[in-house]
């Protein structure tokens, strides 16, 4: 016969095994769940990893300036996009200049502008970000700095540049160039290039251009024809591979090494982040779609 006092500790034996098993069922105390909250270890020797409201969820190195290569392109996007009455369809001459630069930067990455032809504003920033072009860079600077010479007008753009950054207080960022192909003073940290894509991706122009995977161009030749461009293929490794992914830029170099500003949204919940000085293309690659997977698991 069970006393009352049995009973009780029957029916608390009974209550603590009911709760172990829920816990186990919704994934609590398993395995699993704990791998996936576990810190991911990557090649990069910087990143960083934050949510939707500036949250951090992942920190290597985070504030260590380093050089950023083309994620520089990023800020140049923003500047041009925060102009006042900019008219999207305004056209663009491309100038020998801008083909020139490319030569002399040992073909660094391009859009293959034409020379002569007129592209609009709108074309340019996918130029720009899609094919990483320093040729579409160079014309969107020239085209939005002040100043007499093409030389006082590209200063000044960049000079737009860094007052942004430091509006945005990135307190440790600074450009020296509008594509990245600097002279030693263009840097930033993980922290910082995202906290730039976080707020660069509150512009719907900017969040359509970067989430596009390839886009083709008509221009105006010298003679008023129509040219349709080769399409520019995004090199953004994510898209199309990472779920949910929406976004930014690469970049690369001999001093930036291998780098990746991203974004992805799923259920409703978006994570940023950056990895710098990765190893390689693939290396970077993985090392973005781990930060992905671990903010996820903590958003």
């Amino acid at each position: 016969m069970i006393t009352g006092i049995q009973g009780i500790r029957l029916r608390r034996a009974a209550g603590v095994a009911v709760t172990t098993g829920a816990m186990l069922a919704t994934g609590v105390l398993s395995a699993t769940s704990a791998q996936a909250a576990a810190k991911p270890s990557i090649a990069a020797k910087g990143g960083y990893v934050m949510n939707a409201n500036g949250k951090s969820l992942f920190t290597k190195s985070a504030d260590t300036r380093r050089s950023t290569g083309s994620t520089t392109k990023i800020m140049t996007a923003l500047v041009v996009l925060k102009q006042r009455n900019l008219n999207l369809n305004t056209k663009v001459k491309i100038q020998k200049a801008y083909s020139d630069y490319i030569v002399q930067n040992n073909w660094a990455s391009n859009a293959k502008l034409i020379v002569g032809d007129k592209v609009t504003v709108r074309q340019l920033l996918y130029g720009l970000m899609l094919p990483s072009g320093c040729d579409a860079a160079y014309a969107l600077a020239d085209k939005f700095g002040s100043g007499s010479t093409r030389a006082a007008r590209v200063k000044s753009f960049i000079g737009k540049m860094n007052s942004t950054a430091k509006s945005l207080d990135l307190k440790n960022t600074h450009f020296d160039s509008f594509d990245g192909i600097g002279k030693g003073k263009n840097y930033s940290t993980p922290r910082d290039l995202t906290k730039l894509a976080r707020r660069a991706m509150d512009n719907a122009t900017f969040r359509t251009v970067v989430k596009t995977k390839s886009y083709t161009a008509k221009t105006t030749t010298k003679s008023g024809s129509t040219r349709t461009m080769a399409p520019w293929k995004n090199t953004n490794p994510l898209l199309g591979t990472y779920r949910g992914a929406i976004g930014v830029k690469t970049g690369s170099g001999p001093e930036a090494k291998y780098c990746l500003v991203f974004a992805a949204t799923r259920n409703g919940k978006t994570v940023y982040g950056t990895v710098l000085a990765s190893t390689g293309l693939n290396a970077r690659s993985s090392d973005a779609k781990k930060l992905l997977n671990y903010g996820f698991s903590k958003v």
